[in-house]
């Protein structure tokens, strides 16, 4: 299976939104307004990464990164989501490919890191944790991680663009 994963482009922005839908159609914890998300981060000038995975010429994944407040006034440092693959292609490692790119851009922007909110048994697998002092408030702790590139990592109540509060 030969997967390009490059960075979106305005042709993309439809089928981006359609994988989005699909992606989270049937997720237990999904909103319903992934895709209005990835658009308003975009209208917005707050998407900062948004990479997608392509194979034979269609779009089967995507991965969004944007940046967080800190309540400590730590700058630098960003969420990633929402992570999308297409069902007919999930556990082909897909969105392994679309996290490792996104760090390395998060990286490349000298952040000083990245946290998500999502499943501990599939994120650790890219170094995320929760990490004491750092939290998103109204979630439980282990769901919601961090991954410093620096230290020292902020301690205070992470905030989300306002693109995350779409209504369906």
């Amino acid at each position: 299976m030969d997967i390009t994963v490059r960075t979106e482009t305005k042709a993309d922005i439809d089928a981006i939104d359609a994988l989005i839908s699909a992606a989270f159609q049937t997720a237990e914890h999904s909103s319903g307004t992934e895709q209005q998300i990835v658009r308003a981060l975009r209208n917005s000038g707050q998407l900062t990464v948004s990479l997608v995975a392509e194979t034979g010429g269609g779009i089967v994944g995507h991965v969004a990164a944007s940046p967080v407040t800190v309540s400590d006034g730590t700058s630098g440092w960003y969420g990633i989501g929402p992570v999308a693959v297409l069902p007919a292609w999930q556990g082909r490692g897909i969105g392994s490919q679309l996290m490792k790119r996104c760090l390395e851009a998060l990286r490349t922007l000298d952040a000083g890191g990245c946290v998500l909110l999502g499943s501990p048994d599939y994120y650790r697998r890219f170094g995320f944790h929760p990490q004491p002092g750092l939290t998103l408030p109204g979630v439980p702790a282990e769901y919601f991680m961090a991954l410093p590139f620096q230290t020292p990592i902020p301690q205070g109540a992470v905030s989300y663009d306002s693109a995350f509060s779409v209504s369906p």
